[in-house]
């Protein structure tokens, strides 16, 4: 695997594990009525998806470049 390719996996997985951190507070806070908090996690968790789609986006390009697939 390429070197691009793997570090856009590694950044794909920190950002995944970003965004179930901002879940898991935003779960927290909206039991405990601090809405506001809430969604301010839940836009946090959903910012850090859309990065970790992106970054599996740029392996998913890496790998069919490796093997001549586009």
């Amino acid at each position: 695997m390429s070197k691009k390719a793997a570090e856009s996996h590694k950044q794909a997985a920190t950002h995944h594990t970003e965004a179930a951190k901002h879940h898991t507070e935003a779960a927290k806070h909206q039991e405990a009525g601090h809405h506001e908090k809430a969604a301010h996690h839940a836009h946090t968790a959903a910012a850090h998806t859309e990065h970790a789609t992106e970054h599996a986006t740029n392996a998913r390009k890496a790998h069919a470049e490796e093997h001549g697939k586009k």
